[in-house]
């Protein structure tokens, strides 16, 4: 079982409450590991999801979001989107008949074969991918105690890692 850090945890602290140890999963780690565990607890930590929830009143499963920002590519078939979203396509059905009851999608005929439909996003639609732009962007409040020059290093170690990873 993964143990998952509170914001401000140290995962390679000391004993913490209820006598466990917090860094009991990344206690023999090389420095990069647990590096990587605090970058995981930092983003865990977040609550991006419900603050997409609250704004949003999508329910919880995150394929509604996922689809939404796929549609911003363009139309795509049920069977396209299910795929791009990893789902099965009697889910994405599902999907798509949630979205389209809060008039955020509509389904249109495809042009090339009438009798396959496919999913649009609609004005409130793009609305709401800005607003999920908006919210996935909002760094957490520690990132206002650094400053800017540690930002740009920050950055640059980011994107370097990144660029590796590939």
């Amino acid at each position: 079982m993964a143990r998952h850090w509170k914001a401000g945890e140290d995962p390679a602290g000391d004993e913490q409450a209820g006598g466990q140890v917090a860094g009991d999963q990344v206690a023999g780690t090389d420095q990069a590991g647990r590096v990587w565990a605090a970058m995981r607890a930092l983003v865990e930590a977040q609550p991006t999801r419900q603050r997409l929830r609250d704004a949003l009143d999508l329910g919880r499963g995150s394929g509604r979001v996922k689809s939404l920002m796929w549609l911003t590519e363009g139309p795509l078939s049920l069977s396209g989107l299910a795929e791009a979203i990893g789902v099965d396509a009697p889910y994405a059905t599902l999907i798509v008949d949630s979205l389209e009851e809060r008039g955020l999608v509509e389904r249109q005929s495809d042009p090339a074969d009438r009798r396959r439909k496919l999913v649009t996003l609609t004005p409130a639609g793009r609305d709401a991918v800005a607003q999920v732009v908006r919210i996935q962007l909002q760094p957490p409040p520690g990132f206002a105690s650094l400053s800017a020059a540690e930002l740009d290093v920050l950055e640059k170690l980011v994107w370097r890692i990144m660029a590796g990873s590939r």
